[in-house]
């Protein structure tokens, strides 16, 4: 089985600011990761190089079987489903939702003078109807809650059937309810076997969907640890991660994570 990712050596530097430091880590075709890690951790960063929109200061970072600095990473591109803060604000408040997912097809933000058959109309369709947003489509992306918005990019995201789903804090900023529908329809897209390589950024384990097999640890740029999800999630490799003791439970598919209070 091909890697869909696979870095070694990986480092970005900004002046004099490190934001990964020697990354070395690979994702095949059938896993889903979270990347976990405290605020300036380079979770961001990593996931930035991972969709060809950043290159490594030095080190190598294949994906999808190219190396980032060989390739044209226009062509790469389409070819990777990507959610993030920074694409949401680039789509028009009052864009129809349906054109919102459709325009993925041409990789645009924003439907111009594009045209799209109907093959493009039913996939765009049934994506919204299999997140749970069909009925939005004639809405305006403006008119929408965070958590519809957060499901309208992902539809986005699957539009060009992409070999790789990249998903940046989809949660942020979601109040409970919007978080654990989320993490639904999450943890549906992890489990069916025909979705892509998948690899999801959070600061919350809380957030991490049932049916994801891999974590990825992340510290001041450095790996603290990454493997399988069971083996890597410790109190251990998360109280290094955060940088104070935390108690970790695992329940019902779910975990989460509160500060150790001592007991006199």
């Amino acid at each position: 089985m091909a890697a869909v990712l696979e870095f070694a050596g990986v480092t970005v530097r900004r002046g004099q600011a490190t934001l990964l430091d020697g990354v070395d880590w690979v994702v095949e075709e059938d896993e889903r990761w979270v990347i976990l890690g405290p605020n300036g951790a380079g979770k961001t960063t990593l996931l930035q190089v991972a969709s060809a929109q950043l290159h490594p200061t030095s080190g190598v970072a294949g994906i999808l079987e190219e190396v980032l600095g060989t390739v044209d990473v226009f062509e790469l591109r389409p070819r990777i489903g990507l959610t993030s803060a920074a694409l949401a604000e680039r789509i028009p408040r009052g864009e129809r939702v349906h054109d919102v997912v459709v325009s993925a097809s041409y990789g645009v933000v924003g439907r111009w003078r594009e045209e799209y058959d109907d093959l493009d109309h039913d996939r765009a369709a049934s994506l919204l109807t299999e997140l749970g947003a069909g009925h939005l489509s004639d809405r305006t992306f403006g008119t929408l809650s965070e958590g519809e918005r957060k499901r309208v990019q992902i539809a986005r995201a699957l539009m060009v059937d992409p070999e790789l789903l990249l998903l940046d804090e989809p949660a942020a900023g979601l109040d409970l309810g919007g978080r654990e529908d989320l993490v639904s329809t999450l943890s549906v897209l992890a489990m069916d076997a025909e979705s892509p390589a998948t690899v999801l950024v959070s600061h919350h384990v809380e957030e991490i969907p049932p049916g994801f097999t891999h974590a990825l640890l992340l510290r001041q740029g450095r790996v603290v640890a990454g493997g399988l999800l069971d083996h890597t999630l410790t109190e251990e490799n998360l109280s290094a991660t955060f940088g104070m003791p935390l108690a970790l439970t695992h329940t019902d598919g779910r975990w989460a994570a509160r500060r150790q209070t001592r007991h006199r």
